[in-house]
Parts: structure tokens; C-alpha cells; sequence
């Protein structure tokens, strides 16, 4: 038996918090659901997180952490490529991993549901950990408000398409690519 360490073992909580509440989202997750993944006991998971609210901001902040490091990684590795579309590569990869785009779908939904319920400390929380992937964007494209604006906006077009199953032959990826600078549509 590997004993793991508490914060091993937090780490594989988020983990398995991400994988259950991309699925279920935050109202439709147990933590009991979480616990049974990771193999312990509920309350050993509520030592660990003192709340499923906790929690699901935990895995919300290393979803966008997640975000921010393969954007910062693939404009480290590819200095003089373009940047907006050596981060647009790098989040196609991120995003390949169907459980990570719908936990960001999900964060969403939640923050919407939260704030509908007056809990507006829970949208900001989002919020910060968002604006860490805008202003990422925003150094990366020189501050150009338009390209960054285009950027993000084609990023939650996307993250609209795959969740929604729409192959990446169909006929309204192409309208992504149709607007892209430098495009025909032009």
C-alpha cells in the first residue's frame, strides 16, 4: 500500500473533483461521488476541503491554472510563432480533454447559479482566476484590446462547439476559421 501525503492526497482529490463535476456539474456532483473516486472516506474529504463549495473552487482554480500554464508553456516554446495562434494550438490540445473544457462549462453554469442565488464572493472567485487567462492573452498579444477581444471570443465560440459535439468538419468550424485575420471573409 503507497501512503500518500496530505497534499498528494489533495492533489488527487482536485483531480477526481474535476473529472466528477465536468460530468455532473456543482448541484448534480455528490461528494460522496468524489470520495468513492479518489478511495476514501467522505469525511476524510471534508478534512481535506471543509466544503463542497471549497472544493469546487479548488478544482475551478487548477482548471484555470491548468489554462494559463499550456497558454504560458506553448508561448515559451514557440517565442517568435504568432501568439495568438500558438495559444489557439496549445487550447485545442488543453481541450482535447473533453473533461477539462466541460469543468470550464460547468464553472460557468455554477457562477451563473450562484450569483442568481446572491452568492456574488463565489462569482469573483472565478472571476480573478478568469482574468489571470485575459491578461495572460492580453501580454501576449501586445495589449491589442481587438486581437485579445477576438481571441477570447473565438475561445468561448469553440468551447461552445465541442461541447455541444459538433465535429471539427462541420461547416460551422470553418466560420472560425473564416474570421480569423488575414481570412478570405475579410
Amino acid at each position: 500500500m503507497v501512503r500518500m501525503s496530505a497534499e498528494e492526497r489533495r492533489e488527487s482529490v482536485v483531480r477526481a473533483a474535476i473529472s466528477e463535476f465536468a460530468v455532473g456539474g456543482y448541484n448534480g456532483t455528490s461528494t460522496e461521488a468524489i470520495a468513492r473516486r479518489v478511495g476514501v472516506s467522505q469525511p476524510y474529504l471534508f478534512r481535506l476541503y471543509k466544503n463542497k463549495r471549497e472544493l469546487f473552487l479548488a478544482a475551478t482554480r487548477r482548471c484555470m491554472e491548468d489554462m494559463v500554464a499550456v497558454f504560458a508553456g506553448a508561448l515559451e516554446k514557440s517565442p517568435d510563432g504568432d501568439p495568438e495562434t500558438v495559444m489557439a494550438t496549445a487550447y485545442f490540445q488543453l481541450i482535447g480533454d473533453r473533461e477539462k473544457l466541460l469543468m470550464q462549462m460547468q464553472v460557468y453554469v455554477a457562477v451563473a447559479t450562484a450569483e442568481a442565488a446572491g452568492d456574488a464572493e463565489f462569482g469573483e472567485t472565478v472571476r480573478r482566476n478568469w482574468l489571470e487567462i485575459w491578461d495572460l492573452a492580453s501580454s501576449a498579444l501586445g495589449g491589442d484590446r481587438e486581437r485579445v477581444g477576438r481571441f477570447m471570443s473565438y475561445g468561448m465560440l469553440i468551447n461552445t462547439l465541442v461541447s455541444l459535439g459538433f465535429p471539427d468538419d462541420h461547416r460551422v468550424w470553418q466560420s472560425c476559421f473564416d474570421m480569423t485575420p488575414g481570412s478570405a471573409a475579410e
